[in-house]
């Protein structure tokens, strides 16, 4: 019988999807995602989906709200083409940090994303580490949050251990860098910061052993590389030997990569959640979690759990 499977990706991480659908075997779906001269998206669904189970691979990284967009408007051109059911897969859920009110007369983008998302006619979201847990609480359809850290065990295996140390770059990010150091056996730390604007943070103190220590900061995401750069240089100015940091999504911009060419940071450890390009000179190793994605792509579709995929083999 002819699968009823159907994977469709936007224009924002393509490299993915195809190892996802190499994963699984399927082809991926025939699509038109493009732009009119103005700016507006158009898609067209070019084969048929009626009563097919669709997923549809987009991370909303740079451009965000052209990416979003063309989630959105394939969403509903495959809810008008009848398919059965829609799964968005979100590698990189962006508008994550502004999940509250933080400040006066501000609004809660992650939570309007979650509302257009289900208006769009999308009926389950997958995603990799949310920047705030709470978010899969602002659905009100299923949300199935993977973690990026099997993945990130598997290379970190490799690592010396007998003389490394967590680090969270800030407080927020405890509970994740907690989960790495239980792992990793490893003792665990944290850097007290200071953001003086959207691309500008100091690091004032730290809690933990960094004399002669290799140091793994552990984060879900950079953008400018403040933050890392900031705690790795407080971090050798206390001793540390090396700095490295596993971070699940980078998102980088130009500034970041310029940071990132300065040398503090000794690795860049993420994933291919968004499309992240390597440069000369600068330490970045990408790990894919197609597999992931696709074991997860995989479950759901056969209606079987995907609970099995946060456990951690080996450790």
């Amino acid at each position: 019988m002819k699968s009823r499977l159907k994977i469709f990706c936007g224009n924002s991480n393509p490299l993915l999807a195809k190892e996802i659908c190499d994963f699984l075997g399927e082809p991926l779906g025939d699509a038109t995602v493009n732009s009119f001269p103005d700016g507006e998206s158009f898609v067209r669904i070019e084969e048929n989906i009626r009563g097919m189970d669709v997923f549809i691979i987009q991370s909303t990284s740079n451009p965000a709200n052209q990416n979003l967009m063309e989630l959105f408007i394939m969403i509903d051109a495959a809810k008008r083409a009848s398919a059965n059911r829609i799964t968005a897969v979100i590698p990189f859920y962006g508008y994550a940090r502004q999940d509250r009110k933080d400040q006066p007369r501000v609004p809660i983008t992650s939570k309007l994303v979650a509302n257009l998302l289900v208006s769009a006619g999308a009926s389950r979201v997958i995603t990799v580490d949310l920047h705030a847990q709470q978010i899969q609480g602002f659905f009100d359809i299923p949300v199935d949050h993977l973690y990026a850290s099997p993945v990130m065990f598997d290379y970190l295996k490799n690592f010396e251990r007998d003389n490394l140390t967590l680090f969270s770059p800030d407080i927020g990010g405890m509970k994740m860098a907690a989960a790495y150091a239980n792992f990793l056996k490893a003792p665990l730390g944290f850097i007290a910061k200071r953001r003086t604007d959207a691309e500008t943070v100091e690091a004032i103190s730290l809690v933990g052993e960094t004399e002669g220590k290799d140091i793994l900061i552990v984060d879900d995401m950079t953008e400018t590389a403040g933050t890392l750069c900031a705690a790795a240089k407080l971090l050798k100015k206390n001793g540390a030997r090396k700095v490295s940091a596993a971070v699940s999504h980078g998102v980088l911009n130009e500034k970041g990569y310029e940071r990132l060419s300065d040398g503090l940071l000794d690795e860049l450890i993420t994933t291919n959640t968004t499309s992240i390009t390597q440069k000369e000179g600068i330490p970045i190793t990408i790990l894919s979690v197609s597999a992931l994605l696709g074991e997860a792509i995989k479950r759901i579709h056969k209606n079987e759990s995907v609970t099995g995929l946060f456990e951690i083999k080996g450790f």
